[in-house]
């Protein structure tokens, strides 16, 4: 096992990467302020893993309330988190019980959402269940639940007490929602640390066949960038916001499609795709730059062409991305692999190109 730490000062916190993690009540007891849970899933992770993490904790003297909530994007809505209000009233749960979320990004957003708001506050810890998670949503203390208008526009900055990201989980994940984590993982490589982007043009056949060696390394590179922004820029006034590459773009096509027809990690690799295209387009990435960032998301098999929108129904659904400021869609945009900067300062003509494609 792996760990690293996000530094928050008093509200610092482990990330544990390993195998086997769901049976270590060790890692889970320090974090609770008394042995009451109530563990947070879907209708497909449960019966795949809530047994599992019950036994661990019943066994460990921890009383579980369970909450199984239904699967997919489509439900990251304020109904369904009033399910969980729900269930934790009923329940009787206080402020000193522990959510757990035990999922994806979807539960990982709703759970701490719901902390973040039942009782004014109580504690949550993060077990993320699919890669995507494993390296971005579950890391950072972003929460929140989408809204017909917008993608995450409701929700709030809270952290968890932990995060538990046990590869195990990974081995009954669908391809098609490995991919899409794999897209998050590249990102990182993008924004912020070309070495990683090369580390990835050299291991991803192996990534893709989930070696365990290779993508432990992943996602412990993935969190340790992600922790060091956070680190700096908890509340995205600044730096954070290079983690929304391809985000602007991504959250339009999840929007104008339906949430769940494309999955986060597809429509934000086809966005980075859009971003690439900008840059060059702004003379800031090199066509050969552009070919690499293509052919590495393609051996990940993502979908890389976005939706044809049309111009104009891309430009009213950016406009709803909360990075848009004085009315200004802002962009992240790159300046070279392993470099990108969040920018309202380009050719609006060069963007409308990129849109129309």
């Amino acid at each position: 096992m792996q760990t690293l730490n996000v530094e928050l000062a008093s509200r610092s916190y482990p990330i544990y990467i390993g195998r086997h993690l769901l049976s270590r009540a060790e890692l889970i007891l320090p974090h609770l302020k008394r042995k009451q849970v109530a563990i947070v899933t879907n209708t497909t992770v449960a019966p795949l893993y809530l047994d599992k993490l019950s036994k661990t904790l019943a066994e460990a003297g921890v009383n579980i309330t369970p909450i199984i909530l239904p699967d997919g994007e489509a439900y990251k809505n304020s109904e369904t988190l009033n399910k969980i209000y729900d269930a934790l009233l009923e329940n009787h749960c206080e402020r000193s019980t522990t959510l757990i979320a035990l999922g994806g990004g979807v539960i990982g957003d709703l759970t701490g959402y719901a902390a973040a708001t039942f009782l004014r506050g109580v504690p949550f810890i993060q077990i993320p269940t699919t890669l995507l998670s494993q390296v971005d949503s579950s890391v950072g203390g972003k929460t929140g639940i989408n809204h017909p208008l917008g993608k995450n526009m409701i929700g709030a900055f809270y952290q968890p007490q932990a995060v538990l990201a046990d590869i195990d989980t990974l081995q009954t994940l669908p391809p098609r929602e490995f991919s899409a984590g794999v897209a998050e993982v590249v990102k990182y490589g993008l924004i912020r640390d070309a070495d990683f982007f090369d580390w990835l043009e050299t291991n991803i056949e192996k990534l893709m066949a989930l070696d365990e060696a290779v993508l432990s390394y992943a996602i412990y590179r993935s969190c340790q960038n992600k922790a060091e922004v956070v680190a700096r820029d908890e509340h995205e006034n600044g730096e954070r916001a290079l983690l929304n590459l391809g985000h602007t773009f991504g959250h339009a096509i999840e929007n104008a499609m339906g949430y769940g027809v494309w999955l986060h990690g597809e429509a934000v690799a086809a966005g980075m795709m859009m971003a690439a295209d900008l840059s060059r387009r702004m003379g800031w990435l090199s066509h050969q730059e552009v070919e690499r960032i293509h052919a590495l998301l393609t051996k990940a098999k993502l979908p890389l062409d976005a939706p044809q929108l049309g111009v104009e129904k891309y430009l009213a659904l950016m406009q709803l991305d909360k990075k848009v400021a004085d009315g200004k869609i802002r962009l992240i945009l790159q300046q070279g692999i392993g470099k990108s900067v969040i920018t309202s300062d380009y050719d609006v003509e060069k963007l409308r190109e990129t849109l129309a494609l």
